[in-house]
């Protein structure tokens, strides 16, 4: 499980679009976004510079944790 910290992610639409970014990149990956502490939790065989570049290519800045 790989976790980040993504600050601008503030409602439904960040997160589906998160989760729709890090699926394109691999399309087993389990993601769990948690918008009350702004974080994303994903399982996948990607290594973590990959699922955050997905998460960027949506649009948002993340920080691994």
């Amino acid at each position: 499980m790989t976790r980040f910290n993504v600050p601008e992610m503030s409602c439904g639409h960040c997160t589906a679009a998160i989760e729709k970014a890090v699926k394109a990149s691999d399309a087993n990956a389990e993601v769990s976004c948690d918008l009350s502490d702004r974080t994303v939790s994903i399982s996948s065989t990607l290594p973590a510079e990959a699922l955050q570049t997905a998460i960027q290519q949506a649009g948002y800045e993340s920080q691994a944790l």
